[in-house]
């Protein structure tokens, strides 16, 4: 297998993304980039990763820090349990380590919201260890040269993976190596339009001597999405304004929101007429109707606007807020494309 690195390490060069986390050892500031960069791109990514690191230089910092805080600069990056992980983390680091990010792999499983992958990265990128990283880029390389139809989505397919990644590793060089192979699946063997013909493995590629390119990785499952029905309603005079915070085991834990009515179809109007007899409307129209995707639940919300003198006293199932403090609050992208969109006051 020592074909397979050579030709990689030979292809790589280690300027041709020039990304923060790439220039420094420092296990805290890699696991920060490792987690921000899972579901996300590096170009979506990289501003998170510079506010984080400004805000919360050490573990320390973020640990002290509120998680509403952490939850407000994360917000727009979507996936928020990766803040919420990274929160509770810092403070394992602080409480079981004094401070300082453990180097050995096994401790560092132990720690809320590192995986294996993550794991690997942290162990190879900070202290030179021999972990071979497997993420999506490592998923859809190998599959491709060593023509691969296992799912990657199964157990078998994870082990078989897993496996052939380790035989490959470098072990005197794993930071190298892995590097490489991640660079190598994000820049040469994409997703989309894979560019083969300057590809250094094109005459050993069983996926492309195959014509099966676009065929692997093979995935067994297919994601089924459900549809949910949101009604926000947003109660303000010129002062006040309510609002809410997302807990239990649900999307957007922590985020806030306002009002809500969820209602089991689209069509459905019984739980929003409830509703609107406890606070004392007798009708209102939606003022805005907006979708957001999300991997396994689209959702779709309807913003009702409801403006009074003098609010009702709802401050038992509400949080009642000074309008021009409401940026202070952290909220899911659907809500803060509606604030963007109708409240000038926002900039």
């Amino acid at each position: 297998m020592i074909w397979f690195s050579n030709i990689l390490l030979e292809w790589y060069n280690p300027t041709t993304r020039k990304l923060p986390w790439k220039k420094t050892n420092d296990a805290y500031k890699i696991w920060i980039s490792e987690i921000i960069l899972q579901q996300t791109r590096v170009e979506q990514g990289m501003p998170y990763y510079l506010a984080f690191i400004k805000n919360y230089p050490t573990v320390k910092q973020l640990a002290n820090a509120p998680l509403d805080d952490v939850l407000k600069l994360w917000e727009g990056l979507g996936y928020y349990s990766r803040a919420r992980n990274l929160h509770t983390a810092a403070r394992q680091v602080m409480e079981n380590h004094n401070g300082k990010f453990p180097c050995s792999h096994e401790e560092m499983l132990q720690l809320k919201g590192i995986g294996k992958y993550t794991a690997a990265a942290i162990a190879s990128f900070a202290f030179q260890l021999p972990h071979a990283v497997v993420d999506g880029n490592v998923y859809r390389v190998l599959t491709r040269v060593f023509g691969i139809h296992i799912p990657i989505d199964t157990a078998k397919g994870k082990q078989q993976i897993e496996q052939l990644a380790h035989e490959l590793l470098d072990k005197l060089q794993p930071h190298i190596y892995n590097q490489a192979i991640m660079d190598f699946g994000a820049l040469v063997c994409k997703p989309q339009q894979p560019l083969c013909s300057t590809c250094p493995f094109v005459s050993n590629c069983k996926a492309y001597l195959k014509n099966e390119i676009n065929s692997l990785p093979v995935k067994s499952k297919k994601i089924v999405k459900t549809n949910r029905f949101f009604h926000y309603f947003i109660l303000f005079d010129t002062v006040s304004i309510y609002i809410q915070q997302r807990d239990g085991n649900d999307i957007w834990k922590g985020l806030h929101e306002f009002p809500l009515v969820e209602t089991k179809s689209e069509d459905s109007q019984d739980e929003i007429k409830i509703w609107m007899q406890e606070i004392g409307i007798k009708s209102v129209q939606p003022v805005l109707i907006s979708k957001q995707i999300l991997s396994h639940q689209n959702i779709y919300a309807n913003f009702y606007e409801l403006k009074w003198k003098n609010l009702p006293n709802l401050e038992k199932k509400y949080i009642k807020i000074n309008m021009t403090d409401i940026n202070q609050y952290a909220f899911p992208k659907i809500i803060r494309s509606y604030l963007q969109d109708r409240f000038i006051f926002l900039s």
